[in-house]
């Protein structure tokens, strides 16, 4: 089994190749299916589940969470909050256990599946990039000005490193967490895709030591 993980900052262009990774590669693809899942389970509504998850406050939950990750310790956290990232372990872990090639798109899941030695990016691009990937991303009508975009951009990104903070003592963006650090700055995606499927499949191929 082949598992591709990317973590990536917001409007990096991170989603677009992990999809386009999918299908070049013939591999499931995960990313808001994950949400789709958790709130199937919960019966929960999927915007109200994302809220929590993904523009959540973690700062109030101690970050000896990732040494208590199992053990169903009291946390600071919300209980609503801490219920939904454990069932996101959850459905994660399940997707490694199906034994299906993949692509999963953020969730920490290069953490949560270290042990199934998957192929990991971190893919990243200059603020300039990202805001312009934004603003042709905005939808019909959305009133969207370069500081708002800016400011959202600081304050998602601000929670993706909070979270992993909780699961793991590797901050998120260090280089020596990933096989790939991406700088998509510059590049068409499309045309960036078959290269990283290609360093994909090397590492796959690796002789093991």
């Amino acid at each position: 089994m082949k598992i591709i993980t990317i973590s990536r900052e917001f409007g990096s262009g991170g989603r677009e190749l992990g999809k386009r990774l999918a299908d070049l590669l013939h591999f499931d693809y995960y990313d808001r299916e994950i949400i789709t899942a958790i709130a199937n389970g919960a019966g929960m509504d999927e915007e109200y589940v994302s809220t929590l998850l993904e523009h959540h406050g973690w700062q109030s939950v101690p970050l000896t969470f990732r040494q208590s990750f199992s053990a169903g310790s009291v946390f600071t956290m919300q209980s609503a909050q801490v219920e939904l990232l454990l069932a996101q372990k959850k459905v994660i872990e399940s997707i490694a256990k199906s034994g299906q090639d993949c692509v999963i798109v953020g969730r920490n899941a290069d953490v949560l599946l270290g042990a199934y030695d998957p192929f990991r990016l971190f893919v990243c691009a200059g603020m300039e990039e990202k805001i312009r990937r934004c603003m042709e991303r905005a939808a019909p009508g959305e009133q969207l000005t370069r500081h708002k975009i800016q400011r959202n951009i600081h304050t998602i990104d601000k929670n993706r490193a909070n979270t992993r903070a909780i699961l793991t003592d590797s901050p998120w963006g260090d280089k020596t967490a990933y096989q790939l650090v991406l700088n998509t700055s510059g590049w068409n995606i499309k045309e960036l895709t078959p290269a990283v499927a290609q360093l994909a499949d090397c590492w796959f191929g690796r002789e093991k030591t």
